[in-house]
Formats: C-alpha cells, structure tokens, sequence
C-alpha cells in the first residue's frame, strides 16, 4: 500500500488515506442499433439501483460520447466489495444477456485509486466576482 509520502516512479504521491483503497471500473461500451427497442434502457437501470444498494457502493456515472461510445465509472469502497458486485447472480445473468443482445462491444478496466485531488469553487467568492 502507498502510504502519504512516499513515491510512485520517483514522483511523490499524495493520498487521502480513507479513499487510497477505493477501485473504480471503466466499462467503455458501444451498443447494438436495437439495444434499446429490446429492453437496454430497463436492464441497465435496474442494474444501476441494485449497484447503488450494494455494499461500498460509493458512485455510479455514464457518458455517452457523439461517435457512440459509452463510458460508465462505477466506484466501490475495496475490491472486495467491486468482487461482490461484479459476482452478483442478477448482475452475472445482465452480463450474459449484454453479451448476448444488446452491446457491439465492450472492454473493462479495473483501476485501484491511488490518489485524490478535489477543487470546488467557492461559491461565496464566485458571488463577489458576478456583482
């Protein structure tokens, strides 16, 4: 485990030690042009509400990109608990029938986080600069 201060390739690394275990999954996807005419849209929204109850459940966002492609981020606490998630028997069985009738393709990464930077604007201050 990379612990505040130390390096990475001779770079320091920064940590938020209560996020350095969280493990997000890129699941990049194209869909078949009749995903949706055969029920996409409900799997995949029944598949997110039952992400979003999951044990270390932390988020779940899609993009969608103009040539089509689709990119989902879904974040998980540990990777005991994306394991979990990723072996649950309704979500093995959506897995299948994605394979089966609804993507053209998809690939899969799963990435352990090692680091975090957050900026939020003020909104205090932005309000000085509007006037």
């Amino acid at each position: 485990m990379i612990r505040h201060g130390d390096t990475l390739l001779g770079k320091a690394v920064r940590m938020e030690p209560e996020t350095a275990q969280r493990v997000v999954t890129v699941f990049r996807s194209r869909l078949r042009d009749d995903a949706e005419e055969i029920g996409y849209g409900e799997l995949a929204a029944r598949m997110e509400a039952r992400a979003r109850q999951s044990p270390g459940f932390v988020d779940f966002k899609t993009y969608a990109a103009p040539d089509g492609e689709r990119v989902s981020l879904i974040v998980f606490d540990t990777l005991a608990h994306q394991h979990a998630w990723r072996d649950d028997p309704e979500h093995r069985v959506a897995q299948r029938r994605g394979r089966d009738a609804f993507y053209a393709e998809y690939s899969i990464s799963v990435c352990q986080e090692l680091g975090q930077r957050h900026f939020r604007r003020d909104e205090a201050r932005r309000a000085e600069h509007v006037s």
